[in-house]
């Protein structure tokens, strides 16, 4: 059974933006912030229309939960600041990587928010939103006998990557490491690294530079391997095709945001403390395209 946090009693509001075939929804209770650390409160009336977002809650910096089991992250940030900007409110249901873009397929869930980059594929599945963050995708690796500049590098390598993300895909397009492994979430990739068994691990530059912070007795070394410039590595929010209304409902709280810099302020907040170079980790900086 999927999981909704932050839950009130129910009430009634007009579904307008025509993802669900009820017109009754379930509210966030964003205004309990006295026994938790979530101190999000929401401006808007509590007869706002309600988003149902589907999110991992697995992947920090993006989607994760505190120690009360609420959501946080850029991801959830990010889309609470486009609902107040557009005048929704949003409830957060905690899905599989797979059954995230499952849901939203099949109506159950309106949008999905958490760590998703554009891909081609997706493109032609869904409707994805303008971007609104750059999120270009990485190497970790922790021998220091090794000189890895970029995707190309991992030729004879046992590399892994997270199953179905844009890396699996770059990997497999690839094709010159000698095996490949998939997990189902950063934290095990990490784990099979730092184990030995892996030569490398992909995904993107935040989740590694996150995970890398909060495990410093580690060192290791995190190599991007896109530009502003791919497609790929720019961050979207995914909806059902067909859906005119909120995916320009959406559109719009990314462009104003923007113009506010609101989502340099969400990053700030998140990844602002996380150097692109300590001395644990090491980021290099070779932004070349995938």
């Amino acid at each position: 059974m999927k999981q909704l946090y932050r839950v009130l009693p129910i009430m009634l509001s007009v579904g307008l933006f025509g993802c669900s075939n009820s017109t009754t929804q379930e509210s966030v209770n964003a205004n309990a912030a006295n026994d938790n650390k979530d101190n999000f409160v929401s401006q808007l009336p509590a007869t706002a229309p309600v988003i149902k977002v589907a999110t991992t809650g697995t992947m920090p910096p993006f989607s994760f939960q505190d120690d009360y089991g609420n959501m946080q992250g850029i991801d959830i940030d990010s889309i609470r600041a486009i609902g107040e900007e557009q005048g929704f409110r949003v409830e957060f249901y905690k899905e599989t990587w797979q059954n995230m873009f499952d849901s939203v397929a099949s109506g159950g869930r309106d949008l999905a928010i958490s760590g998703i980059s554009y891909k081609d594929d997706r493109a032609e599945k869904y409707d994805l939103s303008d971007t609104y963050f750059f999120n270009p995708s990485s190497i970790m690796y922790a021998k220091s006998n090794v000189k890895i500049n970029g995707i190309e590098d991992l030729q004879g390598m046992h590399v892994a990557a997270m199953e179905g993300s844009k890396q699996d895909d770059q990997l497999k397009a690839m094709g010159k490491y000698s095996q490949m492994t998939t997990e189902s979430t950063a934290f095990l990739l990490f784990e099979d690294l730092m184990q030995g068994k892996v030569d490398v691990i992909l995904h993107d530059l935040p989740i590694l530079q996150y995970t890398a912070k909060n495990h410093p007795e580690h060192k290791v070394t995190i190599v991007p391997y896109e530009g502003e410039d791919n497609p790929s590595a720019q961050q979207v929010i995914l909806m059902a095709k067909g859906n005119a209304k909120l995916i320009k409902t959406i559109n719009e709280g990314i462009t104003k945001l923007k113009e506010k810099g609101k989502f340099k302020e969400i990053e700030q907040k998140w990844l602002g403390g996380t150097a692109p170079a300590t001395s644990n980790t090491t980021t290099q900086q070779t932004n070349k395209g995938a």
